[in-house]
């Protein structure tokens, strides 16, 4: 089974696709799609959609995760990610694929064993997870994390 995790935001959406056979994990591919932020918000939001989908129709996995949205300070920055999580919701659902969603704090208690584990530790414990990964960013860091969450969650 192959699982892709999204981890949204309009400037930088991170990508992970792994295998699951049984209990073990395995590392497929990671990445981020970048948006020109001088683009409108319109055009951003198309440039993720069609990178997105490119992904989707490379890989074919068969199920996706996506990290919930959490709460900005800046209301204007929280409905900017609400708007790319929904492209990432849409795209996952148009190419057919059951989507799960997981808020930060369990994927990191998930990866890490607790909630508030920070970004460090929790890259750390993706090279146990899946040696030998060469992580795209920080942001595919996270999208791993979701796709490992999702696979520790997930019948099949």
């Amino acid at each position: 089974m192959l699982i892709i995790g999204l981890d949204p935001s309009l400037s930088c959406t991170g990508w992970g696709i792994i295998a699951k056979s049984g209990n073990r994990l395995s590392h497929i591919a990671n990445g981020q799609v970048r948006t020109d932020p001088k683009a409108s918000l319109p055009q951003r939001l198309v440039t993720l959609d069609r990178e997105l989908t490119d992904v989707l129709l490379h890989y074919r996995p068969d199920s996706g995760a996506v990290e919930e949205v959490f709460v900005n300070k800046n209301p204007q920055s929280t409905l900017k990610l609400g708007q790319a999580r929904g492209v990432c919701l849409l795209a996952l659902a148009r190419a057919g694929l059951p989507v799960a969603e997981y808020a930060t704090r369990l994927v990191k208690k998930a990866i890490v064993g607790t909630g508030g584990a920070e970004k460090a530790q929790v890259q750390a414990m993706l090279g146990v997870l899946l040696p030998g990964v060469k992580l795209a960013g920080a942001d595919a860091a996270d999208a791993l994390a979701v796709a490992i969450t999702h696979a520790h969650l997930v019948r099949g």
